[in-house]
Parts: structure tokens; C-alpha cells; sequence
């Protein structure tokens, strides 16, 4: 929702409400999105185990993640 009162140049303080935001933008509802990526999961479930993207759902990456906060990029500033 952040990205979405940027755009429409809202601030929290001036209680707007996120349905009317959404309206304005001709975004569609959370639910709807959702409802989508659970089709497009099961879908990837029912493919077979040689294809490439059931093979990403099983992905391990090596390595440790380091401990620290991570490095802020020129996106992360706009942002904050």
C-alpha cells in the first residue's frame, strides 16, 4: 500500500481509505491477486519432475545469508 499512496500522493495522515486509493489507480483486490497465484501454484504442482519450474520449488542455495542488515540500494532510499 505504500507504493500506492506514493503514487497517488497520500499521506497516512490524510485517512484515506486503501478501497478509494485502489479505485483511483483502477487496481484490482488483494483477494483476487491471491486467488491467481494459487491457481498458478497448483498448476506448477501437477507438472511433471523433469520440467524446470517444479524444479525451482525444490531449489536450496548454498551458502550462509550474512548476519548484518542488507546494503541499502538507490530503490531503498526512495522508499524511506
Amino acid at each position: 500500500m505504500r507504493t500506492v499512496r506514493l503514487t497517488c500522493g497520500v499521506k497516512l495522515s490524510d485517512k484515506v481509505a486503501c478501497e478509494e486509493l485502489r479505485n483511483r489507480l483502477g487496481l484490482e483486490d488483494v483477494t483476487v491477486l491471491q486467488c491467481s497465484r494459487l491457481r498458478w501454484y497448483s498448476r506448477v504442482l501437477r507438472k511433471d519432475d523433469s520440467e524446470w519450474v517444479k524444479k525451482c520449488m525444490d531449489f536450496m542455495v548454498e551458502g550462509v545469508r550474512p548476519r548484518d542488515r542488507p546494503k541499502r540500494t538507490c530503490v531503498g532510499r526512495l522508499l524511506c
